[in-house]
């Protein structure tokens, strides 16, 4: 005799309930190939001018105070990472870069402020030092570099560097 014949009803149902609760337990265990983005960061406060978003991508940011030859300060566009917005300001003085000020980047999480807690002043020392964009990534912060690179860049365009 088949054994979900219909003088064993418990043992069909027993094995229904099993099914279904498989299905369900390998439905809820399925994960997403990529994380969600955030649908909106908050805009950084910034004292004289604002950078560009990121969806101006053509935009390099925005400067303000002095003279070329005087000190002024620069703010590169924000860029869009996996992890989050980056955005950095630069504050040149007769020509050098005398300040690099990380304005936005990845901190909606403990792993992001984790981090960034070492990589952003990392890419700081580096970049007072290059005088440039020219510098490396962080080891473990690779898309935050890339961003912070590209802003940085944007920066020293809008400066004419």
């Amino acid at each position: 005799m088949h054994a979900l014949r219909k003088n064993r009803p418990l043992r069909r149902v027993v094995l229904a309930s099993a099914a279904t609760v498989s299905g369900l337990v390998m439905l809820l265990s399925l994960k997403p190939h990529t994380p969600p983005e955030i649908a909106a960061a908050p805009a950084p406060a910034a004292s004289s001018g604002a950078g560009a978003t990121a969806g101006s991508s053509g935009s390099s940011g925005s400067s303000s105070g002095g003279t070329a030859t005087g000190t002024r300060t620069v703010t590169g566009r924000t860029v869009r990472t996996r992890w989050g917005p980056v955005q950095v300001r630069i504050t040149l003085k007769n020509g050098r870069i005398t300040e690099v000020t990380a304005v936005a980047y990845p901190s909606a999480n403990p792993r992001d402020q984790e981090i960034n807690s070492y990589a952003i002043p990392e890419l700081r020392r580096e970049a007072l030092a290059a005088q440039s964009a020219d510098i490396d990534s962080v080891s473990g912060a690779t898309y935050t570099s890339d961003g912070y690179r590209q802003s940085l860049q944007s920066a020293l365009d809008s400066a004419g560097r």
